[in-house]
């Protein structure tokens, strides 16, 4: 099932996506859901980020390629760090590049949208409390990352964690290509098979400090290719059966 966010109007909300139209979503997404009556064609509709997080977190160096491309070493588990809420941007907006920060970065990955309160969850159990998936744009002011020792600023410019265009749920995270384009050129291509940490193990992990709710966010590490973005560029992120995410760039 693929579930959108949209705006029309005045109106928002949750809809389900059935080829080119929107259809009322009944229910909860974190419950049962049923299909009602027609909002509006897809083209129609401005989409949304398809979630309202309670908090967005993200994974560093979880492809080995792209830890030795950062001259780093590959963790020995799950390097965590969070994204500041007001950091979500959705689908076709824009992100806002300071020219003061320096060089901002793309970073195309897969995200994992949480279905429900999880604490402690074991690796085996870790994907049974996830909701679905989407695609992802961890933006990084690269200069202020360094710079400051630490993730946080860098990571949580408004706008920098781009998400959407949907919601997929069913499936799961194995073998899904993964490619980052800038004005129609690929900047990163991959697949999800090579994540050093599974989903599974990297929710686990993350359920032993923290709990997670539903609608939290997970991105889940770029892959090698990632590269400066300039005002006027459009940045593509596609992931195998989910969809394709898109965003100009702009100055801030």
């Amino acid at each position: 099932m693929i579930i959108a966010r949209y705006k029309l109007g005045r109106r928002s909300g949750y809809g389900i996506v059935e080829g080119d139209r929107v259809y009322e979503a009944l229910g909860s997404i974190f419950g049962k859901l049923r299909r009602g009556k027609v909002v509006a064609p897809l083209d129609e509709v401005r989409l949304l980020a398809p979630v309202r997080p309670s908090k967005i977190l993200a994974v560093g160096k979880n492809y080995a390629a792209h830890a030795a491309e950062f001259d780093g070493d590959v963790p020995e588990e799950p390097l965590i760090f969070i994204k500041a809420n007001s950091s979500l941007n959705g689908p076709g907006e824009p992100i806002v590049a300071p020219a003061w920060a320096g060089q901002v970065d793309h970073e195309g990955e897969l995200v994992v949208v949480i279905g429900k309160r999880a604490r402690n969850v074991p690796e085996d159990k870790a994907l049974d409390v996830v909701l679905g998936y989407t695609c992802g744009n961890d933006v990084t002011a690269r200069q202020l990352q360094r710079k400051d020792g630490q993730w946080a600023r860098g990571k949580s410019f408004d706008t920098f964690a781009c998400v959407g265009p949907y919601l997929v749920l069913g499936g799961g995270p194995e073998g899904r290509a993964i490619e980052c384009r800038v004005n129609e050129a690929v900047r990163q291509h991959s697949n999800t098979d090579l994540l050093i940490f599974s989903v599974a193990r990297v929710i686990s992990h993350i359920s032993m400090s923290m709990t997670l709710m539903p609608g939290d966010v997970i991105f889940t590490g770029t892959p090698e290719g990632v590269g400066p973005i300039l005002p006027g560029d459009v940045v593509e992120v596609e992931v195998e059966g989910i969809g394709l995410l898109s965003n100009p760039v702009v100055e801030g």
